[in-house]
């Protein structure tokens, strides 16, 4: 027989009569108008009765502690009536230590001044922190150049396997996508003037300059940076980072500058790369959709692509690399040591290498506008 809860409260005394039946073990269909019922009472008084229970576990247990608490709280008196052995005194252990007054103090909002301060102490702390993190894996690459350093050869070719051709498929699928985009946005405006032609030297030029780059920074950010974060995060977490430390090996020379090292390295193959695949994608527009010929498509890219752009690209592409294996590995050695904390190291190595991604190229391209290139 399956659990049933019925509520009467047709008594003219104000009292209401609640029979429970059945298995317990299993949910009861009715409880929800139950508790609907107990949350806005129309009665001062209700009597429990369990006599027609079977079978229970701690489902009866829950369901009667939530009834208690609503009379509890809504004055309404209550009586417990043939309830299994068992029962009663299990509802005595659930409500023998009332909650404190005191234990959830009421939020009060902040002062600015206190809020101001607090955000202060925390950026100092931070700063700290990344100048520290960053001294570190400086001292890391001065070892690894006097041959001190203690890093595995396998260690570094994996990292360069994963950052570099692991990187192919979706580099290339975007970057060509972005390509194509340019090229017909471009298109819109270049046909009102018969200039067609011209997409190819607006998307030689764009890409190679920047756009590649980006990109291609911020697929890396999302797709290594993160995966930096979230593998030292995890052997923070399970205190491997902790086992090497007591055997003397610094996580630095053997966790953080192979990556570091890799996604330096691969950043700007990447990036000429990238330029490839979005000239392919606006090749791809002009050729299909404006009706140009490949031969005048590709001759105008390469009159329009300088040696002077395709180095400011790969110069984004190197700082690229060097900011999101910093952002990326810091978060995952600062990390927490919980789960949640993995996840919100994750997080955070993809914002904030966006977020220095962006300051660095108003950086460059201030130094570039500079130096005249």
């Amino acid at each position: 027989m399956s659990a049933t809860a019925i509520l009467n409260t047709d008594g003219t005394d104000g009292s209401a009569q609640l029979r429970l039946s059945g298995d317990w073990r299993a949910d009861c269909a009715g409880r929800d108008a139950v508790v609907a019922a107990f949350e806005r009472p129309a009665f001062r008084h209700a009597v429990l009765n369990g006599a027609e229970i079977t079978d229970w576990d701690s489902r009866l247990i829950a369901f009667l502690v939530r009834l208690l608490s609503l009379c509890k709280k809504n004055n309404v008196e209550y009586t417990l009536a043939d309830f299994p052995d068992g029962v009663p005194s299990l509802l005595d252990l659930a409500f023998a230590v009332p909650e404190h007054a005191d234990a959830r103090p009421p939020r009060r909002p902040r002062d600015f001044l206190v809020w101001l301060g607090e955000t202060a102490l925390q950026c100092r702390s931070s700063v700290g922190k990344a100048w520290d993190f960053s001294r570190r894996t400086y001292a890391a690459a001065l070892r690894f150049a006097a041959h001190r350093a203690v890093v595995r050869k396998q260690d570094v070719l994996a990292e360069i396997q994963a950052a570099g051709a692991g990187a192919f498929p979706i580099v290339s699928l975007i970057c060509f996508l972005i390509g194509l985009i340019l090229a017909f946005v471009g298109s819109i405006q270049l046909k009102m003037f018969g200039a067609e032609i011209y997409v190819s030297s607006l998307v030689a030029i764009s890409v190679t300059r920047v756009m590649g780059a980006i990109m291609t920074g911020v697929i890396m950010a999302g797709r290594t940076g993160a995966s930096y974060a979230a593998t030292l995060g995890s052997m923070r977490v399970n205190e491997e980072v902790d086992a090497l430390e007591t055997m003397g090996v610094s996580p630095f020379d053997f966790l953080v500058f192979p990556r570091v090292l890799a996604l330096s390295l691969m950043m700007p193959l990447l990036t000429i790369y990238a330029d490839f695949m979005g000239i392919m994608g606006g090749g791809f527009v002009g050729v299909f959709m404006l009706g140009l010929s490949p031969d005048d498509y590709f001759r105008m890219t390469l009159s329009a692509l300088t040696m002077r752009n395709i180095v400011i690209g790969i110069v984004h592409g190197a700082v690229y690399g060097v900011i999101i294996a910093l952002c990326g590995c810091y978060q995952g050695i600062t990390c927490g040591r919980n789960a949640s904390a993995v996840g919100s190291a994750t997080t955070a190595a993809v914002v904030s290498s966006i977020v220095w991604m962006t300051v660095a190229t108003a950086v460059l391209t201030v130094i570039f506008s500079v130096c005249g290139a």
